[in-house]
């Protein structure tokens, strides 16, 4: 929960330090951390602690030299890594985004189902119920789950709907259990 709480506040920080300076920092930081996960060697060299933190800045240093990154965007990874939090990096990613999206009055979420695809109709019912009742444009990825036979449960941020066979026999148990 505290690591949570410290990779919210770095996100909120670099956002607001982006608007401030009129830089793009959340592209930068998307390019950056596109880059890294296309390189298991690299996510290897970042994350994991058999590396020290030079070895670990002359590497970033390149990277981010042939990326064409902002000195802030290197000046807030070097100083992750000097400070031992550059596996905060992928939890500082994700809020990140989530408040660049609020910025941008929309919310990512997903919905899984059994299906290979969901039918458009059905997509376009959900994006707009979740748009009437949240207020803002909600951005909905389809992701195929084994674990739901049939119906759909949607997560968009802590908001969970969960139309699914499993929940409603769930509360069907419960209801017959606590009776």
């Amino acid at each position: 929960m505290k690591e949570q709480i410290i990779a919210k506040a770095y996100a909120q920080s670099i956002v607001e330090l982006g608007v401030e300076l009129k830089l793009d920092l959340v592209k930068e930081l998307t390019t950056l951390t596109e880059t890294i996960n296309k390189s298991h060697d690299l996510e290897t060299l970042l994350f994991l602690d058999v590396f020290t933190a030079e070895e670990k800045l002359g590497v970033l240093n390149e990277i981010m030299k042939k990326l064409n990154l902002s000195q802030v965007t290197t000046n807030f990874m070097q100083f992750l890594v000097q400070e031992g939090r550059i596996g905060l990096m992928p939890m500082i990613f994700k809020n990140v985004i989530v408040i660049d999206d609020h910025n941008k009055g929309f919310l990512r979420g997903t919905i899984e189902g059994s299906e290979e695809t969901i039918p458009a109709d059905v997509k376009e019912k959900l994006k707009s119920y979740l748009q009437s009742k949240l207020g803002v444009e909600p951005i909905l990825e389809y992701k195929k789950n084994g674990n739901v036979s049939a119906g759909y449960r949607v997560t968009v941020e802590d908001l969970q709907l969960d139309a699914s066979l499993e929940n409603q026999l769930e509360k069907f148990k419960d209801s017959v259990l606590n009776s």
